[in-house]
């Protein structure tokens, strides 16, 4: 299957072309236009109780799209809600990828979407929750975000500190850390920071360069007030 992403970092659309008998996964409602001879179909991928996992655990549609080129080669267009970039990631099937909520926007066909549970200490701490999706397998795999997509690359042994807003991606074999943003609880909640996390190497961690709650903020701060 060839692919490119389109009109840059702010909002970009993938555009797909299916051979005949390929097809694409993708997030709900991420199909913006596509040749006429393409079917685009609702499944669960898997069972019920995956389904259900994604969405009350890790907060993501219960179903995907299916877009299959069935009766002929065709092109899709893909795009997300949020004003922010899309990256594409070759997964070789040695290891798999922890994604944010709202980061998965489409794969091929050998990429298997499900959820993993994290820590007590993130599951509490982190934006992410107790559970993230874990996607695993051979083939393309598309990631949105909220602003651009920029990734760390960390060698062995080296250490990043992230805000755990910014947080899309990062290979299963990385572990991270929530810790405080400064020496003191004080020092730490005044700094705007709070809590971060902390990853050592090696690998690559993929982060967005905006963060949603700080933007809802902004946003609620320049609607005038009805009082």
């Amino acid at each position: 299957m060839k692919y490119e992403i389109l009109h840059g970092e702010a909002f970009p659309v993938v555009k797909c072309d299916l051979q005949y008998g390929e097809s694409l996964k993708a997030e709900s409602d991420a199909m913006v236009a596509m040749s006429g001879n393409l079917d685009v179909n609702g499944t669960m991928d898997r069972n019920i109780l995956g389904g259900l996992a994604r969405r009350f655990l890790a907060g993501e549609s219960f179903f995907f799209q299916t877009i299959h080129a069935a009766r002929g080669p065709g092109s899709v267009l893909l795009g997300h809600a949020a004003p922010g970039g899309i990256v594409d990631v070759e997964l070789d099937g040695s290891y798999g990828l922890r994604v944010q909520k709202n980061g998965f926007l489409a794969s091929t066909q050998g990429v298997d979407v499900d959820t993993a549970v994290q820590n007590l200490t993130q599951g509490l701490f982190s934006r992410e929750g107790f559970f993230v999706l874990n996607v695993r397998g051979r083939g393309t795999l598309f990631l949105s975000s909220f602003g651009a997509i920029h990734a760390i690359n960390l060698g062995p042994g080296e250490e990043v500190i992230i805000d755990n807003g910014h947080l899309v991606a990062w290979p299963d074999y990385m572990q991270y850390r929530i810790e405080k943003a400064s020496n003191g609880w004080i020092s730490s909640v005044i700094s705007g920071e709070c809590l971060v996390c902390r990853f050592t190497g090696p690998g690559a961690v993929l982060i967005q360069t905006r963060k949603p709650e700080a933007f809802g903020q902004w946003l609620r701060g320049m609607v005038p007030s009805s009082n």
